[in-house]
């Protein structure tokens, strides 16, 4: 993660703008003086700078809870706030340098809001879920021109050089999303994807509840599948595979196809490895049999006057609340200048969402974006908005 080792921290006056980047508040964390938060902005990236100590150094990086793909933007930031407070960089992993010329002009890269407001209507959609190298997902694109490809995945390295071929080659059929996949199938509509491609995710074995597949993720595949169309897993882990075929198999009605070492039109590097190692490939391929109804979400979130006194919004951190449907975490409070701001985890257990609420006065609302309109985002959302209102 990039950041920069420095020798004492030093607040700039705020709001304030430097090289492109604006630097609008900070955050002060209520129980730990030491950490501290900046909301920056830089082109259409908001996020948070995080001031912190680590291992006894003093810190300034990203927050990872909003960084945004763009690790040019990131290291922007970081300088330019550097160098405007004058602060003495004892070492630092952050460059300095031209945006590459491949992403300067990307239109590909688009933020959960955009699908959330304007998923793509009347055309032929195909979803990758952890595109890696995205050798799959340039090869699927390139030699499939009339299908729209979204492409998603968590790794900056990935996206940026997905970003770059994709200009390279002059895809226009790709959009790419970085975010969890567990949650954005939650807001794609019903009978709108022909296929699902899931190639060679994480294991997780230690730690199973953070895998793709699951029996919730199914669940949403089969209804925003079409009629006759396909979830693809490719796995090296026979392990994965026993549990993916369970999570299948459970359910009253499926349709599977199941292939050992099965070549394809193209292969990553990974799977080029581990064939050398003569290690198994397995494919399931799950196919959607029926037509689901449409989706359908009532609420939003927007908050009602807030009563609840500042000092009493303190007694919630560091408590966990269970709703129906998910649970709200009040992880860490941080103080404004003119009011406080809430960080949470909240919605569904086996695939929260982490946001922040700002509150002043009877006025609140969450920075930088909104959650993911979902039913255990609304669920959690609704409590959340209960508890403030008093």
């Amino acid at each position: 993660m990039p950041h920069l080792h420095i020798k004492e921290f030093k607040e700039i006056e705020f709001p304030s703008k430097k090289d492109g980047v604006s630097f609008h508040f900070i955050a002060k964390n209520a129980s730990y003086q030491e950490e501290k938060l900046i909301a920056v902005s830089v082109e259409e990236d908001e996020f948070f700078l995080l001031v912190i100590d680590e291992e006894g150094r003093k810190l300034l990086k990203s927050d990872k809870l909003t960084r945004p793909p763009s690790v040019y933007n990131v290291h922007k930031a970081l300088l330019s706030y550097a160098h405007l407070a004058e602060m003495e960089v004892i070492s630092s992993n952050v460059v300095c340098h031209q945006k590459n010329i491949h992403l300067r002009e990307v239109t590909a890269l688009k933020d959960i809001t955009y699908f959330a407001a304007n998923f793509p209507q009347n055309k032929r959609i195909r979803i990758e879920v952890g595109f890696g190298s995205g050798r799959h997902l340039l090869h699927q694109a390139s030699n499939n021109p009339d299908v729209l490809f979204i492409g998603i995945e968590i790794h900056t390295p990935s996206i940026e050089q997905v970003l770059k071929q994709i200009t390279i080659q002059n895809l226009d059929n790709i959009l790419v999303l970085n975010y969890d996949a567990r949650l954005f199938m939650e807001l794609v509509p019903s009978n709108a994807v022909e296929k699902i491609y899931v190639h060679f995710p994480v294991p997780w074995d230690k730690k199973p509840h953070r895998r793709v597949i699951s029996t919730a993720f199914v669940e949403e595949a089969r209804r925003i599948l079409n009629i006759g169309g396909t979830l693809e897993l490719r796995t090296d882990s026979e392990l994965y595979y026993t549990y993916s075929y369970e999570t299948f198999i459970a359910f009253p009605k499926t349709t599977l196809n199941i292939n050992k070492n099965r070549d394809i039109a193209v292969s990553s590097k990974y799977e080029d490895r581990w064939k050398k190692m003569e290690k198994n490939i397995y494919d399931l391929t799950m196919i959607n049999d029926e037509e689901s109804c449409e989706l359908s979400l009532e609420g939003d979130f927007h908050f009602s006057k807030v009563r609840l006194k500042m000092q009493d919004i303190f007694t919630f951190c560091k408590t966990v609340q269970r709703v129906d449907g998910g649970f709200v975490n009040f992880e860490r409070c941080f103080v404004l200048e003119d009011g406080v701001m809430l960080r949470l985890s909240m919605g569904s257990f086996d695939k929260p969402e982490h946001v922040y609420v700002i509150v002043k006065g009877e006025e609140a609302h969450y920075y930088p974006k909104k959650p993911l309109r979902s039913k255990s985002n609304l669920a959690a959302h609704k409590f959340l908005n209960k508890v403030l209102h008093g």
